[in-house]
């Protein structure tokens, strides 16, 4: 008997020693790379910048010239890069002159639109599923009257037409040669004309302190004398990426945010940095020029 138990030991053992090893021999035995080199986290490179996008300062520019040059708002281009003193550039200084990814121009918006108003009892319509006003809450004391009002067949009520929304306003873009709703920013003759490449718009002869108005209606993003050879100088930002610009004013009547409309009185004509009595006038798109007689209404 003890034998017999000896050999079944033997043999569990034996078994258990088995199944130790097969899986044993089953399991992978642990991998080790090694390289030469270390391995270091890359930084992405900087995106190049987009052609356009800066403007190397030269002789004779002023942050106020570069904004006119290229279309944009100087305080939007001093914020850009970071200038606290928008007379102080160095010539070589590189100028982001677009907005930096992300950051979105501010353009002038149309004032809100009028609020239609109308009577809510008026027309016959003072009881509709819109508004109804009766029956009110409430019992009442029994009556031959009250009883031939309830056993009266219901009248059919007016149905108030659901308003229609009306179509979106769009401003239409400018056509070169087409219909605009520009209009003369003031009433002597054309005495220089627009020139592509010379004369970035028109002269209009005029005699001191005649009224000069805005052509089209936006917000003015500049009002001072900091562009050399445009004197007292206005710029009006309008829709489409259009700017109108107004120089050689003996006076200016408009102030820097102020929202204009067509028509208005603006400045005064004169001859600041000018040689004569005129108004020098000028349509931009985006900071390029275009022949402002093309946009005005002819006369």
């Amino acid at each position: 008997m003890a034998n017999s138990l000896s050999r079944y030991a033997i043999l569990l053992a034996s078994l258990v020693a088995s199944l130790l090893g097969g899986c044993a021999s089953r399991t992978p035995a642990p991998v080790i790379e090694r390289t030469g080199a270390s391995t270091k986290a890359t930084t992405p490179a900087a995106a190049p910048a987009k052609a356009g996008e800066y403007h190397t300062v030269k002789k004779g520019d002023t942050l106020y010239s570069i904004a006119l040059e290229h279309g944009q708002f100087y305080r939007e281009v001093a914020a850009w890069n970071n200038i606290d003193n928008p007379s102080v550039i160095k010539i070589g200084q590189q100028l982001r002159i677009a907005p930096p990814e992300g950051v979105a121009v501010v353009k002038p918006i149309a004032g809100p639109a009028a609020v239609e108003t109308r009577s809510l009892v008026s027309g016959g319509m003072a009881n509709t599923d819109a508004l109804k006003r009766e029956p009110k809450g409430g019992k009442q004391p029994y009556s031959e009257q009250a009883m031939a009002m309830l056993q009266k067949p219901e009248e059919p009520r007016l149905q108030q037409p659901a308003p229609q929304a009306k179509p979106e306003s769009r401003p239409s873009e400018p056509l070169v040669g087409g219909e605009q709703n520009w209009v003369w920013p003031s009433g002597g003759k054309v005495i220089t004309a627009y020139v592509e490449g010379s004369s970035k718009g028109v002269d209009i002869e005029g005699r001191l302190g005649e009224p000069v108005v805005a052509a089209e209606a936006g917000k003015v993003t500049y009002a001072g004398s900091g562009i050399r050879g445009y004197g007292n100088l206005l710029i009006i930002q309008h829709a489409n990426s259009l700017s109108s610009v107004y120089a050689h004013n003996s006076k200016l009547l408009a102030k820097e945010g102020q929202q204009v409309s067509k028509g208005q009185k603006i400045a005064e004509l004169g001859d600041s940095d000018a040689d004569q009595a005129k108004l020098h006038f000028e349509i931009r798109r985006q900071g390029k020029p275009l022949d402002p007689l093309k946009l005005l209404p002819p006369r």
